[in-house]
């Protein structure tokens, strides 16, 4: 069974803003990348609406909009009031072939899951084949580590410093989404100094697709701004101190995933 990661660093969805514009869908490639790759016509999608509790129903409809009135898949979602009522996980789990989280706050959602004991129950979704992914905190969860702008939701303060979390491990690496905002590509490299780990780095718009030990990039072309150019980069420190990063090319045949983590 090929185990599926998708991760994407950002980008808006179509949601409905709260002056009733509309917002542009860019995450549009990623969104049939997803369901290509359970194989299935009409594929079960489940949200997970854990990293950001006060707007899940809102997050979910978007959602519906998307994967049920767009592609005809069937959406149903887990609340995180319910990540205690094993019967009712385990029947959604079990039912899912697209298990997605949104954004938000990645360091709650993460000790939501350890505390409940749904991280173990993710680990084991992946194994058992399931398409893992999400944006932006549904990005990072899936990996060793992550950058993470929880110190700003929490406070409220958009000079609080980004901080380091430790996620589900599912791919050694360190995880930075929309790099291309003011001071993530800073924050990455600070962070990292006295990691031995690779950060991949996920601009808006862009999304990693890890099969098995294989990868590829996912780029959106409908972006809201047309000067923009989204990306995606690697990052380390090396032995010598040395702080190294570059683009990850697009192409369109997958490679080895180890290319990049070396």
């Amino acid at each position: 069974m090929s185990k599926k990661i998708v991760a994407i660093g950002g980008g808006h969805n179509g949601r409905i803003r709260e002056d009733g514009t509309k917002a542009p869908y860019e995450t549009g490639p990623m969104d049939l990348e997803i369901i290509r790759l359970t194989e299935k016509q009409n594929p079960n999608f489940l949200f997970l609406g854990h990293a950001g509790l006060e707007y899940e129903d809102s997050y979910f409809e978007t959602m519906v909009r998307i994967y049920k009135d767009m592609y005809s898949c069937e959406c149903k979602m887990l609340k995180a009031i319910d990540l205690t009522n094993t019967e009712k996980v385990n029947e959604l789990i079990s039912w899912a072939d697209i298990i997605y989280e949104g954004g938000g706050n990645t360091k709650t959602m993460i000790e939501l899951w350890v505390k409940t004991g749904f991280d173990k129950i993710l680990k084991q979704a992946y194994e058992d084949g399931k398409v893992m992914c999400g944006v932006s905190a549904g990005a990072n969860c899936w990996f060793k580590a992550c950058s993470s702008d929880a110190l700003q939701i929490e406070t409220g303060d958009p000079n609080a410093p980004l901080i380091k979390v430790e996620c589900l491990g599912l791919i050694n690496a360190f995880v930075t989404p929309h790099c291309d905002e003011n001071g993530r590509f800073i924050a990455t490299r600070d962070l990292l100094k006295d990691e031995n780990i690779v950060a991949i780095l996920l601009s808006n718009c862009a999304a990693i697709e890890i099969v098995d030990d294989k990868y590829k990039i996912i780029l959106s072309e409908l972006v809201e701004d047309p000067e923009f150019l989204p990306y995606v980069q690697r990052a380390f420190w090396t032995s010598s101190n040395s702080y190294n990063w570059k683009n990850i090319k697009v192409t369109e045949e997958f490679k080895k995933l180890s290319e990049i983590l070396l």
